[in-house]
């Protein structure tokens, strides 16, 4: 049944979706995108691989965040950095990587329509006449959302001159003066501002998540929020930013979200928050919510970029390590099958339909988590399963090795497969238990292509739970009901000779099946069955009893007499 839901939902996402029934791949194995940044300079002085490493590590969030999995992203030369996505990425994620600006928080002073209100050919007779002002009309700003000294006729004309609705005034750029207004485009293109001087960085974000708001006796609203939380540097800002705003009326009650010049949210501020701890409300579905803290959380970059190329990467050499990859699988699988049947006779078919099974599931999980989580399989993940063929076929060995010494007690297989469960289980949860916190703590600690290992090596330990406990062991169970498993044929695997069972068995009506040896018809079949062997009921033990004195009885010799004393079972002066 679980199979049937897994690849149900496969084939429906394939019919109504954009699923496919082969898991997607990584860089290393499908090929993809190769975008190499050079950094600005100018952006904040010296580039330095302390930068650099920092702006990795951002760049990578982004990336994880838009759900591309595997993409590989390094420094060149120490001084560069290369981004590799694999397969064909979406314009919005090679955006995410090419955005390259910091995020900035603005007061917002004007705010307008997206389309021009200034006249073009009153533009053009302007400016034969002197250029605009540039100069503010006052000394010193009264705060940063002061119109009067930050709009100068300069900045004004910019503004009406601005038109949003043209997707080439929406590419964002260079962050403008942080302590200058700037004119910006939203990133829909449905409204233009006038900002402020930046008051606070991207870098004072501790954290942003979206979810449903709820109200102040904490019942759901229903409505998508982002909670947003600053640092102990940011929260003292925010206050006073929030003190002001919200003693203001509308524009210059809201601050704007600028990503690469571009107004990513302008919400508006409806009172003091001294905490540090903002929700920002609106008309947000689930995916903005989720894009917009995305963008919160990751959006800051140390420096500036400019990309320096883009281009297609093959997989020539990841085809061929992956070729040599499965070769070693399939060896490796082939030699546990041999020693599975050779070691197991016939019982060795419950191993290899349990790695069928184990396979099956495991294939089809990563084809969907493809669908729904972009998640692309890559060679280090390849070698997480091959050396999960190890930990699954180690859970088989476990339980028919503790049904064998079950087996050996005295016990009849459906008492064996019973116990020998109940003890074997323990083992294998604790072993997997540990395979699975290795795998926990790889993934968490590394990054690149070794997570992509500890995820598969961690997704097939819970596929080895559940096979061993929804297939193997109910497997088991039926089995133990047949014939050919509960009479020990010397082919299934259980034979009691091959185990050294030597104990009588009840078979009942009072009736004891004798050890191996006697079943086998040697000489020393003729010997005593221990009357205390382990594993025996009192039914058992008694019939044991019987069988056992019954079989060594010594044989009574006649009786004699004498002269004194008369025979026994006849009467004194009989001619008899």
């Amino acid at each position: 049944m679980l199979i049937v839901a897994l690849f149900a939902s496969i084939f429906a996402g394939t019919r109504w979706g954009d699923a496919s029934l082969t898991p997607n791949l990584a860089l290393d194995l499908e090929g993809g995108t190769q975008i190499i940044l050079e950094p600005v300079p100018e952006a904040q002085g010296d580039v330095t691989p302390e930068t650099i490493n920092q702006a990795i590590a951002v760049i990578r969030q982004r990336v994880d965040a838009s759900g591309v999995a595997e993409a590989e992203i390094t420094s060149q030369g120490g001084n560069k950095i290369v981004v590799g996505l694999p397969g064909r990425p979406s314009e919005e994620t090679l955006d995410l990587v090419r955005t390259s600006a910091q995020m900035e928080f603005r007061p917002v002073l004007v705010m307008g329509a997206a389309a021009p209100t200034a006249d073009p050919a009153a533009d053009d007779a302007a400016a034969d006449d002197a250029a605009p002002s540039d100069q503010p009309t006052k000394a010193a700003p009264d705060s940063p959302s002061d119109i009067e000294y930050y709009v100068t006729p300069a900045v004004q004309k910019e503004f009406e001159a601005l038109d949003c609705t043209l997707p080439e005034n929406r590419t964002g750029g260079v962050p403008g003066d942080p302590d200058k207004a700037v004119v910006a485009c939203d990133v829909e293109g449905t409204a233009k501002f006038i900002l402020g001087p930046v008051e606070i960085p991207g870098a004072d974000i501790k954290s942003a998540t979206s979810g449903t708001g709820t109200t102040s006796s904490g019942a759901s609203t229903g409505q998508w929020v982002v909670n947003l939380e600053f640092t102990g540097a940011g929260t003292p800002k925010f206050t006073e930013v929030t003190t002001r705003l919200a003693s203001q009326g509308a524009p210059l009650n809201q601050f704007a979200v600028v990503l690469d010049a571009l107004v990513i949210s302008a919400p508006s501020v409806d009172e003091v928050i001294p905490n540090g701890q903002a929700q920002i409300s609106g008309s947000f579905t689930r995916e903005t919510a989720a894009t917009l803290a995305n963008q919160l959380n990751f959006g800051s970059l140390p420096i500036s970029f400019e990309e320096q190329s883009v281009q297609q990467i093959s997989a020539t050499l990841g085809s061929e390590q992956l070729q040599k990859g499965l070769l070693a699988g399939v060896f490796g699988l082939l030699l546990v099958v041999v020693y599975s049947l050779f070691q197991y006779r016939t019982l060795g078919l419950v191993t290899v339909a349990s790695l069928l099974v184990a396979a099956v599931i495991t294939y089809g999980v990563i084809a969907l988590l493809s669908w729904v989580q972009g998640y692309r399989l890559s060679l280090p993940g390849v070698a997480g399963i091959i050396v999960a063929i190890g930990i699954t076929a180690d859970s088989f060995i476990v339980y028919f090795e503790r049904i064998r010494d079950e087996l050996r007690d005295g016990r009849s297989l459906g008492a064996a497969i019973d116990k020998g469960w109940e003890r074997a289980r323990r083992t294998i949860l604790a072993s997997d238990a540990v395979n699975f916190t290795a795998a926990i703590v790889l993934y968490l600690l590394a990054v690149g292509g070794v997570r992509g290992f500890a995820f598969t090596l961690g997704l097939t330990t819970l596929v080895d739970i559940i096979v061993v406990f929804m297939f193997t062991h109910p497997l088991m169970v039926l089995l133990g009901r047949t014939r050919f498993f509960a009479e020990g044929h010397p082919a299934s695997g259980l034979d009691p000779r091959r185990l050294g069972v030597d104990v009588a068995r009840y078979a009942g009506r009072g009736r004891v099946k004798q050890g191996v040896e006697q079943r086998a018809g040697s000489a020393a079949s003729r010997e005593p069955v221990a009357v205390g062997a382990p594993g025996l009921t009192i039914a058992e033990r008694r019939a044991a009893a019987r069988a056992a004195g019954t079989a060594s009885a010594p044989p009574q010799d006649p009786p004699t007499t004498t002269d004194d004393e008369p025979t026994t079972g006849r009467p004194e002066g009989s001619d008899r």
